[in-house]
């Protein structure tokens, strides 16, 4: 792991610097190109933006390990509200949650039962229901409760991290039962014992681990392939294996982030493949976004550029 990336992973726990960091100018500007606002309108008027150019979006409101079941509680009338909200609107942009937000620290079953209550008002609204994933020691919990969510509602996936070991296992069982899967590179700071160290072994196996999302065996139980991911040279192998695979473009996604590589997202869309845009919104934003700098460390350049005019 690069000492960039260490630097970058420790400033995301740092409850000093989310506290006092925030309140620096700078840093709100460098993390305004990132996230549109703070507020759910914010996040409404920048998926319609995103539309109108052809590519729909992903919702998340920033935060993690509520610690109050107040808090919990609020959070999910938040986004059961939210959902309501986009559904009236006829708008393409499904919710994202993290189960820490809904207070699995707290009560694992009163937080499975916010998580319910998501995924059926998003049925109802036809609209999907993403789980993101956290730490490592989250991992096996967040995958059982994602597994009996499916038992019950087709339309929901996962998030799965390629520099952890067991990601392939995981993979293979969950599109066995039909769940989406989100495959990002991953963003916490991980033991080498859990975690491929080197950029170069997560790269190696963010590709391996696509292609199997892309056979057709794994997708014969109606699991949906989506690559998280900036990567450009990883993308364009990706729809390279697809094209000569004959995976056609409908089959599979690409979701990125709000503000980065925007050339590159309207692009893949006039291309015709499939894409949405993550949006994030809210006031807990320092820790998402020391890791999203941390996913590639030479963001920070392009950043320190961006503020620098």
């Amino acid at each position: 792991m690069s000492v960039a990336r260490t630097l970058l992973l420790k400033a995301s726990d740092s409850k000093w610097l989310r506290e006092n960091g925030t309140r620096a100018p700078f840093v709100r500007r460098a993390v305004s190109r990132f996230m549109p606002g703070e507020s759910f309108d914010d996040m409404i008027a920048a998926a319609r933006g995103m539309a109108a150019e052809g590519v729909t979006a992903v919702f998340t409101r920033l935060g993690e390990n509520v610690g109050d079941l107040a808090e919990a509680d609020d959070v999910a009338r938040h986004y059961l509200d939210g959902i309501d909200r986009i559904a009236g609107l006829n708008l393409a942009c499904e919710p994202s949650i993290k189960l820490t937000q809904l207070g699995l620290d707290i009560n694992r079953e009163l937080a499975y039962g916010h998580l319910r209550d998501l995924a059926a008002r998003a049925h109802a609204a036809g609209n999907y229901l993403w789980i993101d994933m956290e730490q490592s020691s989250y991992v096996e919990l967040t995958l059982d409760l994602t597994r009996r969510l499916r038992a019950e509602f087709p339309r929901v996936g996962v998030c799965l991290q390629a520099y952890l070991y067991r990601t392939r296992e995981d993979l293979v069982e969950l599109m066995g039962r039909g769940i989406g899967i989100r495959l990002v590179k991953g963003a916490y700071n991980e033991p080498a014992d859990v975690a491929f160290p080197r950029k170069s072994e997560v790269d190696a196996n963010y590709y391996a681990l696509a292609q199997v999302m892309l056979d057709p065996g794994s997708r014969a139980g109606g699991a949906r392939p989506v690559f998280g991911t900036h990567d450009v040279q990883l993308i364009d192998s990706i729809r390279r294996h697809a094209a000569a695979t004959g995976v056609a473009p409908a089959e599979f996604e690409f979701h990125m982030l709000y503000g980065i590589q925007k050339a590159t997202q309207l692009r893949l869309a006039q291309d015709g493949a499939a894409v949405r845009v993550l949006i994030a919104y809210g006031a807990y934003w320092f820790p998402w976004y020391m890791r999203r700098l941390a996913e590639r460390p030479a963001n920070v350049w392009f950043v320190a550029k961006s503020l620098l005019g």
